[in-house]
């Protein structure tokens, strides 16, 4: 490293299962077509979890977390003309697609044959300073502070993403109430869904919370609840898949929306005939993206979160991964 060099805070996973190390390095410079950007805040998803509890498979390492950063732009690589220097922008966990394989060319680039995923891939945003390409940045709504946009780049996308599978359906239960359904129930709410909230059993707090935010009815996993039209799983517990199922009426969708879940286990065909439908969401789209962010200032949505300094990350995966966060956990890295 060359004497004087200016240097950034980061928070970094050298060993899957291990805690994340708070490292000192040098501040990256942009390439064609990137940013760098100070990092303001990032968020604190359950794939970030899945990353170093190594239920994701072959991150490249040394690497640093993080897939929903708000910061603002320091510098321009070469070739970059849509934001300025001072732009306020957020990183989603797509960063990057071929732009050439069948599903690029098709307009389903969360399909994409050769994608880089934000903290995966490429270093993320558990840190003070990170490079992005500015093709994959989001412009973000003045409505929401830097704090409060974070978990909208994922919780919030994949939440809306996995909410427009269901189509119009008007009854629909959640499975798992963390980051992403907390914001996703707003949206419905305000479509005039009837949403119905399954937490942990005995998470009365998360029961409530539901409630307070306009859910029709909350109860837990275990509990019967009237036969819905859809079913979005944001829990990652694949047992939930048959209950799902067994919930929803013929014709009805059930969303797994995470990236990663436990083995379903085996149920019997008649509680899918009927014509219903289980399917999972992957990734985002920039579509995606520049629609929920405008909608989420429409509503407008709220975010809940819990805030911890950037030195604390493993203080808030544990969090997370205890299932004592209420909203969205996030990293102020001012």
């Amino acid at each position: 490293m060359n004497a004087g060099a200016p240097e950034s805070r980061a928070m970094m996973l050298t060993v899957p299962g291990q805690p994340l190390q708070l490292v000192s390095r040098r501040i990256a410079r942009p390439g064609i077509g990137e940013l760098l950007l100070r990092v303001h805040a990032c968020g604190v998803c359950r794939t970030d979890l899945h990353i170093v509890d190594r239920e994701l498979p072959d991150p490249a390492l040394p690497r640093v977390p993080g897939h929903e950063i708000v910061g603002t732009v320091e510098a321009l690589g070469r070739g970059v003309s849509r934001f300025r220097e001072g732009d306020r922008v957020g990183v989603p966990w797509l960063g990057g697609t071929c732009g050439i394989c069948r599903f690029c060319v098709e307009q389903h680039e969360n399909l994409c044959d050769a994608p880089r995923f934000t903290g995966y891939d490429c270093d993320g945003g558990y840190a003070e300073h990170a490079v992005a390409r500015a093709d994959y940045c989001f412009a973000l709504p003045e409505a929401f502070d830097d704090l409060h946009a974070a978990p909208l780049l994922c919780a919030g996308l994949i939440g809306y993403r996995a909410l427009r599978m269901v189509d119009h359906a008007r009854r629909i239960a959640i499975y798992g109430f963390g980051a992403a359904a907390h914001l996703i129930v707003q949206v419905a709410v305000w479509q005039q869904r009837e949403v119905y909230a399954f937490t942990r059993p005995g998470d009365t707090d998360g029961q409530q919370f539901a409630r307070s935010l306009g859910c029709a009815w909350a109860g837990d996993s275990t509990m019967d609840a009237p036969r819905l039209d859809a079913a979005l799983i944001f829990a990652p517990a694949g047992e939930l898949v048959p209950t799902a199922l067994r919930a929803t009426h013929k014709g009805g969708v059930v969303v797994c929306a995470g990236i990663h879940m436990s083995d379903i286990p085996s149920f019997p065909y008649e509680i899918l005939w009927g014509e219903r439908v289980v399917r999972s969401v992957a990734n985002l789209t920039r579509a995606d993206g520049e629609e929920f962010l405008a909608l989420a200032a429409q509503v407008p949505v709220c975010t809940t979160i819990e805030a911890f300094p950037l030195a604390q990350a493993n203080e808030a995966l544990a969090a997370l991964r205890s299932g004592r966060v209420r909203g969205a956990a996030v990293l102020d890295c001012r």
